[in-house]
């Protein structure tokens, strides 16, 4: 039953492969048979013995046997009436319609009956099983009826065959035997192609899709330096938008095809850099040969330096962070002592103005070497981020009311719009309230000029370029040099001397930390703004891959 190929081969394409197609080819071969069979009936009478016991008989037999296989053929098409019913149909047919056939031309002897064998064979293929030796079974039921019943109608006309009828018999079951046995490799085996192939496929697409995420550039050329492969990093770092399909390494990069040539001649040489002439980008070059049939190919690695370098940076960052964090821990305990008998000689009364004004000094700088050091520890211990739904405008009614009263500014110098009111961030609500603080409170220390009153801006909406939400904290301060813009988040870096340089370093950390990016830009018509675009997952497109 078709229930076989269901359970062992899911697949609709597999399935359709080893069921319907199969069907349609039967059908076409019984035209093909039943119109060979009643040509020769009609046109070659005198030389063959097709229908010389019967003409009637094989002639509305073989005209009714090919009108049935054009009907055949149209159902198999159109898969009317279901798999199972039609092929029992067809073998049936098949059946009855060879053994009047072999009847109408003097039973066994004309060799049709050798036709059944093809018949329950094909039968044991597309209903493998109990069916196969059913099929087998009421081919041998008909040919011995046939037998009989041709014994007692023509008994001086046919002298009995009842040998041949029982070897033919043998034959047939012998034959659904073996094309049961044989049929269970042939079909597993195609299934199990087919699914390899598919696996493969599978496999192809997977590779490719990692090979054009891949940060860095990757070309394979064939053995006449054709590109082959080529992922989306390699033509941006190489500035070449789009590469023609087969297209040379030479055309499409010469540069990078003469140090592949150099290479290829000196492959003991340490890998070279590659200047890109229209972006100043330095590319690091890997070769890697490959053997083809035809050939040796090339497999090529770009690699841009500047991310490379700032990877080291970034692992030299954090090296000396673990190291700064240690040196600060062992400060504090000195420096808590420091802080202890400062506070016990300012209660001395014995004391003059002077000495006073010695300990307010150890004071202050204590104080300020202390500030240092729980600003390094806190980089050393980031606190654990929780990211949630958060209303903007709600969030920022709360906040610029709790600021306001401070005592950093008052209430009316700050003010917040958010656009849409429904504007909601992902985003930590403690780690964004420290963020935010952090940059008010340096808005209310810096921004405001000797002659204009402090005014602080919060300003939520969306980007228009990528719809992300975003918060921009703005005042009315003089600004910041461009030529001081691009150094105020690196760590230690202050234009005061009582400040720390670590403020606005750590409030990018935080906001890395938190799915989101602290950048600062010149406000528009004077002043300055830091903007925090949120990119935590909930607030991204969603991509699907299929």
């Amino acid at each position: 039953m078709k229930d076989f190929y269901e359970d062992r081969f899911p697949n609709q394409n597999v399935l359709d492969a080893l069921t319907w197609k199969p069907l349609r080819l039967l059908s076409f071969y019984r035209v093909i048979l039943a119109g060979l069979l009643a040509l020769l009936f009609f046109n070659l009478t005198d030389n063959t013995t097709l229908g010389i016991q019967n003409p009637v008989v094989y002639k509305l037999t073989v005209i009714g046997y090919l009108l049935f296989g054009v009907l055949a053929g149209f159902a198999a098409r159109l898969r009317r009436p279901g798999y199972e019913l039609q092929t029992v149909a067809q073998i049936l047919v098949d059946i009855i319609a060879i053994t009047l056939l072999m009847y109408a031309s003097g039973g066994p002897a004309s060799g049709l009956g050798m036709l059944l064998i093809i018949s329950v064979a094909t039968g044991s293929i597309l209903l493998p099983g109990r069916m196969a030796f059913l099929f087998a079974a009421m081919a041998t039921i008909a040919i011995m009826g046939e037998q009989i019943y041709s014994s007692i109608i023509l008994v001086a006309e046919r002298p009995a065959g009842y040998t041949q009828a029982g070897l033919l018999g043998l034959a047939l079951f012998a034959t659904a035997g073996i094309a049961h046995l044989l049929v269970l490799r042939i079909k597993e085996t195609e299934a199990l192609a087919l699914r390899r192939g598919i696996d493969i496929d599978n496999l192809a697409k997977l590779n490719d899709m990692i090979v054009q995420r891949l940060q860095a550039g990757i070309i394979v050329t064939d053995h006449q330096h054709h590109i082959r492969l080529i992922n989306d990093t390699a033509r941006t770092l190489l500035n070449r938008p789009a590469a023609k399909p087969d297209q040379s390494l030479q055309s499409f990069s010469p540069d990078l095809y003469k140090k592949l040539q150099a290479w290829r001649n000196a492959p003991e040489n340490e890998p070279s850099l590659l200047e890109v002439e229209a972006t100043g980008t330095k590319l690091l070059t890997h070769f890697t040969l490959l053997g083809t049939s035809k050939g040796l190919g090339s497999l090529i690695f770009l690699e841009d330096t500047a991310t490379m370098s700032k990877r080291a940076q970034q692992i030299k960052l954090a090296s000396l962070g673990r190291l700064t964090a240690s040196i600060a821990h062992e400060i504090r305990n000195p420096l808590g002592a420091i802080g202890h008998a400062t506070q016990l000689l300012d209660e001395s009364e014995a004391l003059d103005d002077s000495d006073r004004r010695l300990i307010t000094i150890i004071g202050n700088h204590t104080r300020r070497v202390n500030t240092v050091v729980e600003n390094v520890l806190q980089l050393s211990r980031p606190g654990t981020s929780l990211p949630q739904q958060i209303n903007l405008h709600d969030w920022l009614k709360g906040f610029v009311g709790e600021f306001g009263h401070s005592g950093n500014c008052q209430p009316g110098q700050i003010r917040f719009s958010v656009e849409p009111q429904d504007l909601e961030v992902h985003s930590d609500p403690s780690l964004l309230h420290q963020v935010v603080w952090n940059l008010c409170q340096n808005a209310a220390t810096h921004g405001a000029g000797e002659n204009t009153a402090l005014q602080i801006r919060l300003v939520g909406t969306r980007l228009s370029s990528s719809e992300l939400p975003c918060l921009d904290i703005i005042n009315n301060g003089p600004g910041i040099e461009p030529e001081l813009a691009e150094k105020i988040f690196e760590p230690f870096f202050t234009t005061k001397s009582s400040g720390t340089g670590l403020g606005l370093y750590i409030a990018r950390e935080i906001c890395e930390s938190n799915q989101s990016k602290l950048d600062y830009m010149p406000a528009t018509g004077g002043g300055s703004c830091f903007r925090i675009t949120f990119t935590g997952k909930e607030t991204l497109p969603v991509a699907t891959f299929v």
